[in-house]
């Protein structure tokens, strides 16, 4: 027998419309919430900042492939790295899908990471995406957008990621064990895999100049995370108690 609670259709039809209520009143938070984000100050970007793309050699502006909004997700892929992030590869896989739409409303959805051109196209491949993917590698984009740091800044505790410095679970010390096993995933120690973090960014070009609008990054990619958002609506929720998932490729390796 289940140890949950349990009820009658017309009891449970009640508290349905009570949790209903609140999720009307969080919807409506989320608007203003998207409302605020759209109101932030727009920051003019003037650094020459150059990417490696299927194309050839790219600037930033050239990413927005010809629309006016580009929205960059911050994919952790090192230069060491010998495979992707798990938990980035997750969020790809829901994102995958609606580029297209997107790119149909005015919006071009990049992901940008430091490993080679080269690395980023064969695990492409191996993951059936088909997103656009830049290389960022030898330039300063990662480190001015917080999403990726160096050696030197780990060994004086100088990293700033989310808006605080050093307060996330990857530059704890000991190393977190999930963090140990995901840099194990991508053929990585755990300070070389925790250099590079996740994110997104916003920006939008509008006559010839363009600009910084929006950046989000640790639980601030929850919203942007799919399969969590089912979760999230199923019986027993995320239910976990670490990390649990994998490559898509993966789920067959035992």
């Amino acid at each position: 027998m289940t140890t949950h609670m349990t009820g009658t259709r017309e009891e449970w039809l009640a508290a349905r419309l009570e949790l209903l209520a609140v999720e009307k009143e969080l919807t409506r938070r989320s608007d203003e919430l998207a409302r605020r984000r759209q109101e932030l100050p727009w920051v003019r970007i003037d650094n020459e900042y150059r990417f490696e793309t299927d194309e050839g050699s790219a600037s930033l502006a050239d990413l927005f492939g010809g629309r006016s909004q580009l929205l960059v997700y911050h994919f952790m892929f090192g230069p060491d790295y010998t495979a992707g992030c798990p938990s980035c590869s997750m969020i790809a896989d829901g994102f995958d899908g609606f580029v297209v739409h997107l790119a149909n409303h005015d919006v071009t959805l990049s992901a940008v990471s430091r490993a080679p051109l080269a690395k980023l196209q064969a695990y492409k491949r191996r993951m059936g995406w088909n997103f656009p993917w830049a290389s960022s590698i030898g330039g300063e984009f990662n480190f001015d957008f917080n999403v990726s740091f160096t050696e030197e800044q780990q060994r004086e505790g100088s990293i700033e990621y989310n808006y605080e410095r050093g307060g996330h679970a990857m530059d704890a010390t000991p190393v977190p064990s999930p963090v140990a096993q995901f840099a194990a995933t991508c053929g990585t120690d755990a300070p070389t895999y925790s250099r590079d973090r996740p994110g997104m960014s916003a920006f939008v070009l509008e006559e010839g100049f363009v600009y910084h609008t929006y950046s989000t990054y640790a639980r601030g990619v929850d919203a942007i995370w799919g399969a969590y958002q089912w979760l999230d609506r199923a019986p027993r929720g995320r239910n976990e108690t670490g990390p649990w998932w994998r490559r898509h490729d993966e789920y067959d390796n035992g």
